[in-house]
């Protein structure tokens, strides 16, 4: 039985070694210069129409399925009682982080006129509330024309009212047509990338993640602000309170006066990765 020869082996001096070493890592290293100035161009492209043209229409900024989805999530607003600057802190974070989907977390409105609750007497009347809270939301809807509104509590404040009268639903109009705001899509949850956003007034998110194991950004809870990782063997979830924009001098907040200050911030969650971003006060 013939055995195999082994191949000849290639023999070189240790300079000839080290020298055939350095041009290895050269040309590793061109390849990596190249992917590097390739995904700058790209994303430097990709920004440069954001920021032109992220004002104008949100659905035609990019292809979603190149960029990947790139979520900033807006905290509760209670208008007409939001936080002035917090519309300007959440433009400069959608062009930062060249967003391309938007979710408003829930409780758009306060309706506090109308809450089961105790109202301010010297508070404005529905029709006033309402008009002035059209107004705030204006801008909102100009700056971010094409969104998503998980319903709060407050938001569905007058549903709840109507069905406690008996109102057939026919009779009512949606909460787009109220607002005026005719592109955003109110819904009680919504699922992006394997990630859960809701209003939250079940409990909290790092709860909610937990009994779910489905990573979740909320809101609701004006004064916890948050990511919390829960760690498997096989899996990772999050829970994100995402805080809020909202005026806690206003006297629609006048409950929360005894509790801990509201955090003033919002959340972007880029490819199913959370980050937080906080407003400067």
């Amino acid at each position: 039985m013939t055995k195999r020869k082994r191949p000849a082996q290639l023999w070189c001096t240790p300079e000839e070694k080290i020298q055939f070493q350095l041009i290895q890592k050269q040309s590793e290293m061109n390849e990596l210069t190249t992917r590097r100035q390739v995904n700058k161009n790209l994303k430097q492209s990709f920004l440069d129409v954001t920021q032109q043209n992220y004002m104008d229409d949100q659905t035609n900024l990019f292809d979603i399925k190149l960029f990947g989805r790139r979520v900033l999530v807006i905290g509760d607003l209670h208008a007409p009682f939001i936080l002035n600057g917090y519309l300007e802190h959440c433009k400069e974070i959608y062009k930062q982080w060249a967003c391309n989907t938007v979710v408003f977390i829930g409780d758009v409105i306060d309706n506090h006129y109308a809450s089961y609750h105790e109202t301010n007497p010297n508070g404005m009347g529905g029709k006033e509330e309402l008009d002035r809270a059209i107004e705030k939301l204006s801008p909102w809807n100009k700056a971010f024309p094409n969104a998503y509104v998980t319903i709060g509590n407050h938001d569905r404040i007058i549903m709840r009212k109507a069905t406690t009268s008996n109102v057939p639903r026919q009779w009512i109009r949606t909460y787009k047509e109220v607002l005026k705001t005719p592109n955003w899509v109110f819904t009680e949850s919504l699922e992006i990338d394997d990630v859960m956003y809701i209003h939250g007034e079940g409990g909290t998110a790092k709860t909610k993640a937990k009994n779910d194991l489905q990573s979740v950004v909320q809101g609701h809870l004006h004064s916890q602000c948050y990511i919390e990782f829960l760690v498997g063997n096989k899996r990772k979830v999050f829970g994100m309170q995402v805080g809020c924009g909202i005026n806690k001098t206003s006297y629609a907040m006048a409950y929360g006066k005894n509790f801990r200050k509201p955090i003033i911030s919002c959340g972007v969650v880029i490819e199913g990765n959370p980050y937080i971003e906080m407003m400067n006060l």
